[in-house]
């Protein structure tokens, strides 16, 4: 499980996220949307304790991140938007290492299955600096995932992927919190968000403007126009000044 209540995070005098709360309960899958900008990053990077807080409380598994650090991050992975490598290390040699980092049992067949999965297995003995962009990315999926993980947090994780690898981003998202993980999807791929995320979060200036379910968010949109996509919501929801779509939604 996440939680997140008002978390702030100023950055030399510029406020990137303004009391922030929402959380994320196991097998549910929250699509973080907002314009560039928004604190959408801060917010992940926070959350997995590479950017310290200035004020809140961030807890993954109901460890706090700046009081046990270690803990909360055992139980977590954090695929960024350009995930880094090891240049000189070859596919395999990233998984065996993740996997002693992790003390992950049965590493060799999970990292076969996962391998399989994402297609990469023809790539195992070649060195990450020889991987397309894509390619890569998928290298990071697969080691975030070996050590099978509570949380799950996604910077737009759909850069590099070509439509096969997607599909398969997808299914293992499902998979995933089927499972019973927490995940959090930072995305601008909205139709993708609409397709699988069970909540929604946008934020806007660092502020958030609505945080529920896509059934709440789409009814609270009723009386503007019937059938509104997520993509005309969030058009509305970052191009008005009112503090909060729903404020009943987001206390």
């Amino acid at each position: 499980m996440i939680e997140i209540r008002d978390f702030r995070k100023v950055y030399d005098g510029l406020l990137a996220v303004d009391q922030l709360s929402f959380s994320v309960k196991p097998g549910e899958v929250l699509g973080l949307i907002g314009p560039n900008g928004a604190g959408k990053t801060t917010t992940l990077r926070s959350l997995c304790g590479l950017v310290v807080p200035t004020s809140g409380h961030l807890s993954v598994c109901g460890y706090d991140i700046e009081k046990a650090p270690i803990e909360a991050k055992k139980r977590l992975c954090y695929i960024p938007d350009d995930p880094p490598l090891f240049s000189d290390l070859t596919v395999e040699q990233h998984l065996a290492f993740t996997a002693s980092v992790y003390n992950v049992e049965n590493a060799t067949e999970k990292a076969a299955q996962l391998l399989e999965t994402f297609e990469l297995a023809s790539k195992k003995t070649t060195r990450a600096s020889d991987l397309s962009r894509g390619m890569r990315q998928k290298l990071a999926i697969i080691c975030g995932y070996l050590h099978e993980p509570e949380v799950i947090l996604l910077d737009e994780p759909m850069t590099g992927l070509d439509p096969h690898g997607i599909r398969k981003l997808k299914e293992s998202i499902r998979i995933r919190a089927e499972q019973g993980a927490a995940i959090v999807i930072s995305s601008h791929l909205l139709a993708m968000v609409e397709d699988f995320c069970t909540h929604v979060l946008i934020l806007k200036s660092g502020q958030q403007r609505f945080c529920g379910t896509l059934d709440e968010l789409k009814d609270s949109f009723v009386s503007h126009q019937n059938s509104m996509t997520l993509e005309q919501i969030f058009f509305h929801a970052t191009e008005t000044d009112s503090p909060s779509l729903v404020p009943s939604l987001t206390e």
